[in-house]
């Protein structure tokens, strides 16, 4: 997938986690939602919220404002849900909002910065500017696939 994004143009979702704007390829993108109430599950680690029932298939929800430490999450009206599908896999991602999707061409996409180990930069794809906007270009698939993540490993040992 980053090769995608070198080579070719791309359409990218946007998305707000504290005062940051996020990125994430719209392939990905199931479908966006409103946030609902979760189902609660006993030892997950504080950023798993839980998980709904999305027309029949259980979902768990990830918060990546919690994920992030981007500050303390508030669910209101503009808090949504992200419904991804990775690897066969969906997935819910809260964010504080979605913005648009854009399309970035290879000379508006940056390589991520080396900030040293203190940050960890093996999720990021880049960094794309569209006029004065700076978007963190998430590789999700690396990110949610992650075995710190554990979400799907978890899902197929349970399939």
């Amino acid at each position: 997938m980053a090769e995608d994004i070198v080579n070719n143009a791309t359409e990218m979702l946007s998305f707000r986690l504290g005062g940051e704007e996020y990125a994430l390829s719209i392939l990905k993108v199931q479908e966006i939602r409103g946030y609902d109430a979760v189902t609660r599950i006993a030892s997950a680690p504080e950023y798993l919220k839980g998980v709904v029932n999305l027309r029949g298939i259980i979902v768990p929800i990830v918060d990546m404002r919690i994920k992030f430490k981007v500050g303390e999450p508030t669910y209101d009206a503009f808090t949504v849900v992200i419904v991804l599908n990775i690897g066969g896999h969906t997935i819910g991602m809260v964010v504080d909002s979605v913005s648009d999707v854009v399309t970035l061409t290879p000379d508006q996409i940056k390589p991520a910065p080396d900030m040293g180990a203190s940050v960890a930069t093996e999720f990021l794809q880049g960094l794309g500017t569209v006029g004065e906007r700076m978007l963190i270009l998430l590789d999700i698939d690396k990110l949610l696939g992650s075995e710190e993540m554990g979400l799907l490993a978890a899902s197929r040992a349970a399939a």
